[in-house]
């Protein structure tokens, strides 16, 4: 993508709703789509964009989902409203500090943002406070009651929307209107400010239904397995599932040892037929010591999004004697489900032990092994 023109711009990504038409556990924004968190895609299009600060705004006591979605990205969290305006507000305070000429505010659930559509909206910003993007209606349109209307002058809007900041921020201050605003240039027209329209895009579909996540394609799922073990040894943190878990001893290896994370990433590079965790990240190599795995699970779900594929459901299995793992089971399973970007319900999280047999049984050790199946993506139009 090419850098915007000026002003410079910020961006607001709104990802504070609870998504219920597209159903399942995770709020929509958090689950995968075409391999990767639904928000995600917005922001890495913004940043790459050249858009900066970006805020994200996402549910209360939705953190932990918020930050696997969004590792490694320079982005600032901070907690929705119970609306819509209030969520856009909060964004917008937070970014009162950077002082920004201008910012796009911009729907999680808009994945298929282009550069030309950024560059449009700022190109409106020299003729109006304001900037909307928008496509006119070309299906026939049909009242109840009273039959055809006409679609004369009737445009589907669509956001990112551009706004000159200290114009719109005064804007949602200043909102007296109904606790629910349709979008941004109504807060903006509420508030007397010009709004310009611009050419949209068919690429910012919003996302919606279940059926929006489902793969159409007619390749084959995939299933991969894998296999890990550790010792156990004093003075070591003890990481599972990317939770740290108090215990006497921890996990001894080059990374974090995190047996149950590099189980799961060598099961989705199995069902890739892409090798093992020792090719992608050599135990030698000095950039992987003491890093946390969650990084080795993002290469491998990358490396089946790059083939065509997005992870559906694991299966993983903890073999030790202690620590118990069912009192940490609920979160390990929202922990990976965050990291993988699926519902909670595509985890299966289990724990057995060796009946006091073997280096696991004398509490030596941890294993974990772990089944993935992966899903065809489908042809990447949005």
């Amino acid at each position: 993508m090419t850098a915007l023109p000026s002003p410079r711009a910020a961006a607001v990504v709104v990802a504070a709703g609870r998504g219920q038409r597209a159903g399942g556990e995770i709020p929509k924004q958090f689950r995968a789509y075409r391999g990767k968190p639904l928000v995600r895609h917005s922001v890495e299009a913004l940043a790459a964009a050249g858009v900066t600060p970006i805020v994200v705004v996402v549910p209360s006591g939705m953190d932990e989902l918020a930050e696997a979605s969004l590792a490694g990205l320079d982005v600032l969290v901070v907690q929705g409203a119970a609306t819509r305006q209030g969520s856009v507000r909060a964004g917008l305070e937070a970014l009162c500090s950077f002082a920004p000429a201008s910012v796009l505010i911009h729907d999680a659930a808009r994945p298929g943002l282009t550069s030309g559509v950024i560059n449009r909206l700022m190109d409106g910003l020299a003729q109006a406070p304001g900037a909307i993007a928008a496509l006119p209606v070309v299906d026939s349109l049909f009242r109840d009651g009273e039959g055809a209307v006409t679609r004369d002058g009737l445009f589907r809007v669509q956001t990112p929307q551009a706004f000159r900041f200290d114009a719109i921020l005064a804007a949602h201050r200043d909102w007296q209107g109904p606790s629910v605003a349709g979008d941004d240039a109504e807060v903006a027209r509420a508030s007397g400010l010009e709004v310009a329209l611009v050419e949209g895009d068919e690429a910012l579909r919003k996302v919606t239904f279940a059926s929006d996540f489902r793969a159409r394609s007619a390749a084959l799922p995939r299933v991969g397995s894998g296999f890990d073990v550790h010792r156990l040894t004093a003075g070591e943190e003890l990481w599972l599932c990317g939770l740290r878990i108090a215990h006497t001893q921890g996990l001894a290896g080059h990374s974090d040892a995190d047996v149950a994370l590099h189980a799961l990433t060598d099961a989705i590079l199995g069902a890739m037929a892409a090798g093992d965790i020792g090719e992608h990240f050599p135990p030698g190599d000095p950039r992987w010591r003491g890093v946390s795995s969650d990084r080795f699970l993002a290469h491998a779900v990358a490396r089946a999004f790059g083939k065509g594929y997005a992870v559906g459901q694991v299966d993983l299995t903890i073999i030790c004697e202690a620590p118990r793992i069912g009192p940490h089971k609920a979160a390990m399973r929202m922990r990976v489900a965050g990291l993988l970007g699926v519902d909670i319900g595509e985890v299966s999280i289990k724990a057995t032990t060796t009946e006091r047999l073997g280096f696991t049984g004398r509490g030596e050790g941890i294993a974990a092994q772990a089944v993935a199946t992966l899903y065809p993506i489908d042809d990447g139009s949005y």
